[in-house]
């Protein structure tokens, strides 16, 4: 009983700040620079209004809420890729031969998952089968990860200046290691009731970090950006604005 009370009070405490998160993008002057991240907050918000529709109408164990669990699982894996690209695309907006060939590497991790995928249940299972769908999301969930840290590396090499996106980034690693983690357990004790129950906390519990950190960035963090200016063969200017 305790355990349903706190794993409520995380869920409910997440969806009241991705509440309050989208409203406050939607008034702000940063609503377009943070597209990506206000697109990611609403698949959230949707996807848990769904999810808790389908519970009141036909129950946690039924088929439906299966099925819908994991349709809305597959949007919210996708949701998560776009926005590790938006993330990339921030980081690399003043340096447009990395972001080609970030977008170039972005694809290519994309569809090397499909591949994956695809291979593991080529000649023994439909494509559009649960199954392969649960396979699909959790190679796309990894691989996020993966790019995720990549990108958070790659910050601190190019010792950027846009606190606001480290910030982001590094709320996106809380969200995605912690899951990442638990289904990793999932997966070597062959789903054990103790792994799901670590699975069923450690999610709600990512997530309202993950929204700690971006409630913070987003509200009280001011962008800087910098600006490189100068001839070719001439020794580059450097200028940092704040917006």
């Amino acid at each position: 009983m305790n355990s349903i009370i706190v794993s409520d009070a995380l869920q409910y405490g997440g969806i009241l700040i991705e509440g309050c998160l989208l409203v406050y993008m939607a008034c702000s002057a940063q609503r377009r620079r943070l597209a990506g991240v206000g697109l990611y907050l609403f698949s959230m918000f949707a996807a848990g209004q769904v999810r808790a529709h389908i519970i009141r109408g036909y129950g946690l164990r039924s088929p439906e809420y299966t099925y819908v669990y994991w349709t809305t699982d597959f949007v919210l894996v996708i949701a998560s890729f776009l926005l590790v690209c938006y993330l990339f695309r921030r980081a690399f907006e003043q340096q447009e031969k990395m972001w080609r060939f970030a977008r170039l590497l972005l694809g290519l991790v994309f569809v090397l998952a499909i591949g994956v995928s695809s291979l593991s249940f080529l000649g023994n299972y439909s494509l559009l089968s649960p199954k392969y769908v649960v396979e699909f999301n959790q190679n796309l969930y990894f691989t996020c990860l993966v790019l995720n840290t990549m990108l958070y590396l790659t910050l601190q090499h190019l010792e950027s200046t846009d606190e606001q996106l480290g910030l982001l980034v590094c709320g996106v690693g809380i969200q995605f290691a912690g899951p990442a983690a638990t289904m990793a357990l999932c997966h070597l004790t062959t789903g054990e009731s103790f792994a799901r129950t670590l699975v069923s906390f450690t999610v709600p519990v990512c997530t309202l970090g993950m929204l700690v950190v971006w409630a913070y960035a987003i509200v009280r963090v001011r962008e800087s950006t910098i600006k490189v200016t100068g001839r070719i063969g001439e020794p580059a200017l450097l200028e940092v604005t704040a917006d």
